[in-house]
């Protein structure tokens, strides 16, 4: 990383609970690429005013967690079809004080899907209705799965999720079981009150033929530590979070760095 200087270019990143892993992620590329770019997490505490300062001083880009992906829509003035599409915003580009958002949280699961060679056919139990459960729900359907229901406490947001795409809606899992169940609460992450909970039962676990959980911090999660133990294919927060995170990089910078280049900073993000 260069020395801090006035011409640098700086991201960020607004979380409620920051963790190091976009900007090991990011800092690490633009030492690879011979960047005068700089990246940093933040914490913000008035989220109107924090969107106002990536406008106001020049910040080249901002990554979006939980739980601003929604509420920052008011703030930007552009949504591209893919934060549009599920009304849902993870990343902000700044070209000359005009900001512009999208959704690389979608492409992330679409290609995980992919490459995992989901079966379609498969029955899913998606936990969660905040702004990473339209990512995966959206990017559920448009794979062409068709037998998912959304689990929400919130009927309001659940059931209007679960509705938006076609598919079921419930209030708790209440013993169900499918062939792959999906976490994407704040259950498991690190530094939160439930980060030894289970986001799923035991029970759901050993029925299940794939466990995914969205959860990047840490990488191992209670739900992936148990799915491991009991003999499942896992999909992991950590994978999502290489992803998405390289689309971002892509967005920022215009440049799309190599196979190789990636694995050394997602190798370096998970050194920590």
């Amino acid at each position: 990383m260069p020395i801090l200087n006035k011409d640098m270019t700086l991201c960020i990143s607004l979380s409620a609970r920051p963790s190091n892993n976009g900007t090991r992620f990011h800092n690490h590329l633009y030492g690879q690429l011979d960047l005068n770019w700089i990246y940093k997490a933040f914490a913000p505490t008035n989220l109107e005013q924090a969107i106002a300062g990536v406008r106001g001083l020049g910040i080249r880009g901002c990554a979006v967690s939980m739980p601003y992906k929604e509420d920052v829509i008011a703030l930007v003035d552009e949504m591209d079809p893919s934060a549009k599409a599920i009304d849902s915003v993870n990343t902000i580009v700044n070209t000359n004080g005009h900001l512009k958002a999208y959704n690389t949280d979608y492409t992330a699961i679409e290609q995980l899907l992919a490459t995992n060679s989901v079966p379609t056919d498969y029955s899913v139990l998606v936990q969660g209705a905040g702004g990473m459960a339209k990512a995966t729900v959206a990017a559920l359907r448009d794979a062409g799965f068709t037998d998912v229901t959304v689990i929400a406490r919130n009927e309001a947001a659940g059931r209007a999720l679960a509705e938006q795409y076609g598919f079921s809606w419930r209030a708790a899992l209440d013993g169900g079981m499918a062939d792959m169940i999906v976490n994407v609460t704040p259950i498991g992450m690190a530094g939160g009150a439930d980060a030894d909970a289970l986001s799923f039962p035991p029970e759901a676990i050993d029925a299940a033929k794939l466990v995914f959980d969205v959860v990047a911090l840490p990488a191992e999660t209670p739900l992936i530590r148990a799915a491991r133990a009991a003999g499942k294919p896992v999909i992991t927060g950590a994978e999502v979070a290489t992803i998405q995170a390289l689309e971002q990089f892509v967005l920022y910078t215009g440049v799309r760095p190599t196979a190789d280049q990636v694995r050394a900073a997602e190798e370096f993000t998970r050194a920590q």
